[in-house]
C-alpha cells in the first residue's frame, strides 16, 4: 500500500547549519530520527529543551508528534517527560526536544546525535456535548488497571 506523503515546510535556523534534515530511517519507519543542534551534558534527574536548528510549518488538520528513541531510553534512561509531545499547525518557533536523564550516570549529547523521532498525524477536531447520563458499558466507571482484573 502507498500513501501520498504531506509536505512539511523546514526552514534552517543559523545554528542548524549543516545538520541533516529530520528523516525516515528504514522505508517502514513512523518515526523520522531528529538530531541535536547544541552540545550538552544532561545529568541524571535533568531536563533540557535541546535545540534542532529549525523551525517548521505543519499543513492545517495534522501535527507532529515528537516521541522518544527506543535506545537512547533502553540504554541510557533518555526520554522525554511528556511524550508524545505535540507540535502544532499554528506554531512557528524552534523545535527543541524535552529530553529527561531517568539514567543514574550523566548523559553526553552531542551536535548531530539523534535525540528524538517525529512523526506526523492527523488531527481530529473534536466538541464536547453536556449530558446529564451517559449511556452504559461493560467496564463502566473502572478506572486505573481495572481492565486488567480476573473475575
Amino acid at each position: 500500500m502507498s500513501f501520498a506523503p504531506i509536505e512539511i515546510r523546514l526552514k534552517r535556523l543559523s545554528h542548524g547549519q549543516g545538520l541533516p534534515v529530520p528523516a525516515y530511517a528504514t522505508a517502514h519507519a513512523a518515526g523520522m530520527d531528529v538530531v541535536s543542534a547544541e552540545d550538552l551534558t544532561l545529568p541524571p534527574g535533568g531536563r533540557h529543551a535541546v535545540a534542532t536548528g529549525f523551525a517548521m510549518a505543519i499543513p492545517e488538520g495534522y501535527e507532529v508528534q515528537v516521541r522518544p528513541r527506543s535506545g537512547l531510553a533502553l540504554k541510557h534512561g533518555i526520554s522525554l517527560p511528556n511524550t508524545p509531545g505535540t507540535i502544532d499547525a499554528d506554531y512557528r518557533g524552534e523545535l527543541k526536544i524535552i529530553l529527561i536523564n531517568l539514567g543514574d550516570q550523566p548523559f553526553v549529547i552531542a551536535r548531530g546525535d539523534r535525540i528524538a523521532q517525529l512523526v506526523a498525524a492527523r488531527v481530529q477536531i473534536a466538541t464536547f456535548a453536556e449530558v446529564e447520563i451517559l449511556d452504559d458499558t461493560a467496564r463502566g466507571s473502572g478506572g486505573f488497571g481495572s481492565t486488567g482484573i480476573a473475575s
